[in-house]
């Protein structure tokens, strides 16, 4: 799922569209900064046509796509630098199947590039402007980042919080009264570890086992759904507690909660735009 956000640049607003996988800005807003929005497609035109372009954009394309037409490529290569040579964004784009830039039709369209080829084309605007969009370009990033860190901590300490009402249960009604530490500590193993298996199905040990350089613990590395499914979870589990179900009994409930709800978080296009 892709999502678009905006950046500006010298006064100049910029679209920027976000996926999973990469990031496009919009060619457009930019050539939009230099002579106004008659003007944006040719712009964009007579930058694509030059030789040092194409020798970018081929460059780019045959690092990163493994579909890039070649021979195509070599055509408008040897063409390049000539009165008569043309080259629209469509052309490049259907002749050479370019995944490095595409064109977004509708109210909101226009000539979108990946990042790098981007950051090239801001030079065709001036350097100064080249610069200020890699800035603001940077500082969206790191803004998102916080806004993800901060998500999954608040899940992080949903849980903790939620671990403190699991473990209380725990010891009014699972561990007796006369125990010692090391049986106290042993019974909320047992009781942590249910939840592990239930989620994650496996042990922390077993975790650590398989990870055995990893900082940290399972719950750690855990994604942001399985926090929210691990924070209901240990609620679930101190109330089933309450009403003395056994551990053997208690596995499958839980279990089925962990599934149900994952599969209806990882469908939930709301909570996706969280992330």
């Amino acid at each position: 799922m892709s999502k678009k956000e905006t950046i500006t640049v010298q006064g100049t607003e910029i679209a920027v569209i976000t996926s999973k996988e990469d990031d496009y800005i919009s060619l457009t807003d930019m050539a939009n900064a230099k002579d106004g929005q008659a003007r944006a497609a040719d712009i964009i035109k007579n930058w694509i046509r030059t030789r040092t372009t194409l020798e970018f954009l081929g460059a780019w394309e045959q690092l990163y796509n493994p579909n890039f037409n070649v021979v195509e490529f070599d055509h408008f290569k040897m063409q390049a630098g000539l009165p008569s040579f043309v080259l629209s964004t469509g052309e490049w784009i259907t002749k050479t199947n370019a995944a490095g830039i595409y064109v977004k039709q509708g109210k909101y369209g226009g000539t979108y590039a990946h990042k790098d080829i981007a950051f090239e084309f801001g030079a065709a605007i001036s350097a100064v402007f080249r610069l200020f969009l890699i800035k603001e370009f940077q500082r969206l990033k790191e803004s998102e980042e916080r806004s993800k860190s901060l998500e999954w901590n608040l899940q992080r300490t949903l849980s903790k919080i939620n671990y403190r009402i699991h473990t209380d249960a725990i010891k009014e009604h699972i561990i007796p009264n006369v125990v010692t530490k090391e049986q106290v500590s042993c019974t909320y193993a047992e009781e942590a570890d249910l939840l592990n298996v239930a989620l994650f199905g496996k042990t922390a040990r077993q975790w650590r086992d398989e990870n055995p350089g990893a900082k940290g613990n399972i719950r750690d590395f855990a994604t942001l759904e399985q926090l929210v499914v691990l924070s209901n979870m240990e609620s679930i589990n101190a109330l089933l507690i309450r009403k003395e179900l056994p551990q053997g009994e208690r596995l499958p409930e839980l279990n089925k909660v962990a599934i149900t709800q994952m599969r209806s978080l990882v469908e939930n296009k709301n909570f996706k735009r969280l992330q």
